[in-house]
């Protein structure tokens, strides 16, 4: 008699743990949304020809390409000198920004890429005027080179911008 017992507690305590281990699969039915993605040239010209798009949003979230020292024609201006490069990339992501109606305010994430990172160290300061309420997370990379030569720095963000 008590084999018998104690194999109905082991019985028991089985599937008592399988009860707690299992997962719920009721999930209520959601109606599959197709997001259509709107794509951003900055650039027509300069972004067709070297082939990207230089920001696209999905529903809430907006990727933008990495943003360089350039004119309008791709031509890097800022020669040498890291900070205005660095203003000039602020300053174009601003008008994606705009074009999307957000602020630096609804970025997430900003990477950025330098090519002399103890000169981007020492300007990383002005990034206090871009992001006034907090900043976004990110990483600084140190690399080799951008896609010219003359580039010295390329800033990348994620933008979140929720539904009013």
């Amino acid at each position: 008699m008590t084999r018998i017992s104690s194999f109905a507690t082991v019985v028991s305590f089985c599937f008592l743990l399988a009860g707690c281990n299992s997962k719920t699969t009721e999930t209520a039915a959601k109606p599959a949304v197709a997001e259509t993605p709107e794509y951003f040239l900055l650039r027509p010209q300069v972004e067709k020809a070297y082939g990207y798009s230089h920001a696209v949003k999905i529903g809430n979230d907006i990727k933008v390409s990495g943003a360089v020292s350039m004119d309008d024609k791709g031509i890097p201006t800022a020669k040498g000198d890291l900070l205005q490069q660095m203003k000039n990339c602020y300053s174009d992501l601003d008008k994606i920004l705009k074009h999307y109606g957000c602020t630096f305010d609804d970025v997430v994430v900003e990477n950025i890429l330098t090519t002399n990172m103890p000169e981007f160290l020492k300007q990383s300061a002005y990034r206090n005027e871009i992001y006034k309420k907090q900043f976004p997370t990110g990483s600084w990379f140190g690399v080799k080179e951008l896609a010219l030569p003359e580039f010295m720095i390329e800033i990348e963000l994620e933008v979140y911008k929720a539904k009013n």
